[in-house]
């Protein structure tokens, strides 16, 4: 043990996050540093730790800007946390800040620290634009030179294209397709349909919907430059609006992903506050849930024919070896909704035979999961997806969802988490109702 004796349970006080904006919207000037401090003020007022010294803040982005190269500890600086406060800055894609609250779990299970901080937040309205790298290298040419004339002499060869920027994209470097192109894969590779994603998509947004009305937001999520709720979320969606929609990356007859079942571009920010259950008892915080299980993993997607977006189908079931739990063994299911195809992938997956004895090594099937215990209250293709802050989001989500049932039947609630992320990875946790 690096610190203690012991393993101390990790217990979710609760999360915030501002509104998510569709790309270019709400939040088109707003920076991350803006939007996550926005989101870490509300966090430390919600919950009254103005002016402590947590035991670190660990969060980060996918867009990001150089400049950003320390873009928490800033953001900890103007949060209204104690200034000695330290931060991490950490990116997994799409996984990032569920990464960081695993990371930040950990330290308060070996006694590191008492309390901390995870969060994300990615803005695709304000990316970090470049030149194309000979137009750099001409200027550092000019840079190292040591006389006037030669500092002068590279700026001869100038040329229009030298100023032509490069926007920032998903596509894999390994096999430059993007996100949505590998999973139009996957879903032709495993059969999955227009209809049966157009299908989960429109419950993702009437669930969430529902959670809008009903109030389950109201303490999760504060104001932001106007924006009171996700403007993403389409209330009035229906399977004839959605069959409507043409394939957006395959536009042949094959092509199934649309605008309508594949998350869209979205700027936001999310945050969680973790504890030890001493140091939420101390201050007088409730505890909602508890974080028990992380696993990530990753496929070899750019050397075989595995989808990109398949490595949470394996971290799963490891991580239930790790818990000595069955898939069944769970009363609510958030598998992340980067593309409807994407979910129902990994679902039929765990429900194949072949897959599960071929790549799990499994004796049976995994199982099927009861799908009205599926993204309860929506999730990305809903809500939206800032990448880097959808974890966080997700992890918040469950905890409330777990307190407000932890108390029918007398027994304790568990929910699993479910992330894909860019470059063939997936992060995977449990959470545990507390009674």
């Amino acid at each position: 043990m690096l610190v203690g004796a012991g393993v101390r349970r990790v217990a979710i006080i609760g999360g915030i996050r501002i509104p998510f904006a569709r790309a270019h919207g709400a939040y088109a000037t707003l920076s991350n540093q803006v939007m996550l401090t926005k989101t870490l003020g509300a966090l430390v007022t919600r919950f009254g730790v103005h002016g402590m010294r947590l035991g670190e803040v660990a969060a980060g982005a996918v867009m990001k800007h150089p400049k950003d190269f320390n873009l928490v500890r800033e953001c900890v600086l103007d949060s209204g946390l104690h200034p000695q406060t330290p931060a991490l800055d950490l990116q997994r894609a799409c996984g990032t800040s569920l990464e960081a609250a695993i990371l930040i779990a950990n330290k308060i299970a070996l006694g590191q620290i008492d309390a901390g901080i995870a969060g994300g937040v990615d803005s695709v309205s304000d990316p970090p634009l470049v030149y194309p790298r000979i137009y750099q290298q001409l200027l550092l040419r000019a840079y190292r030179a040591s006389s006037t004339w030669s500092r002068l002499k590279p700026f001869f060869g100038l040329r229009a294209q030298h100023f032509k920027p490069e926007f920032p994209n998903a596509n894999e470097p390994h096999t430059k397709l993007s996100m949505g192109e590998s999973c139009e894969r996957m879903a032709q590779q495993w059969g999955i349909t227009r209809a049966d994603q157009d299908q989960l998509a429109l419950e993702s947004h009437l669930r969430a919907a529902q959670a809008w009305r009903t109030g389950f937001f109201d303490d999760l999520v504060v104001d932001c430059n106007g924006l009171k709720q996700d403007d993403n979320l389409r209330a009035d969606s229906s399977l004839a609006k959605l069959a409507r929609l043409e394939p957006s990356f395959d536009h042949s007859l094959r092509g199934t992903l649309t605008a309508g079942n594949s998350s869209t571009l979205t700027d936001g920010a999310s945050s969680v506050l973790l504890a030890s259950e001493a140091w939420a008892h101390m201050h007088g915080l409730p505890v909602l849930a508890y974080l028990t299980f992380g696993k990530a993993w990753a496929v070899d997607f750019a050397n075989s024919p595995e989808g990109l977006l398949m490595a949470p189908a394996y971290a799963i079931p490891a991580m239930l070896r790790d818990a000595q739990l069955n898939l069944t063994d769970f009363d609510y299911y958030e598998i992340h909704e980067a593309f409807a195809a994407q979910v129902l992938c990994t679902l039929k997956a765990w429900e194949s035979p072949d897959f599960c004895a071929k790549q799990l090594g499994l004796p049976i099937v995994l199982g099927s999961i009861d799908r009205t215990k599926l993204n309860v209250c929506g999730s990305s293709l809903a809500l939206g997806h800032p990448f880097a802050a959808t974890g966080t989001r997700i992890l918040s989500t469950l905890a409330k969802i777990l307190t407000n049932q932890h108390n029918v039947g007398g027994k304790i609630r568990r929910g699993l988490i479910s992330v894909c992320t860019a470059g063939g990875m997936g992060v995977t946790a449990i959470l545990e109702s507390a009674i």
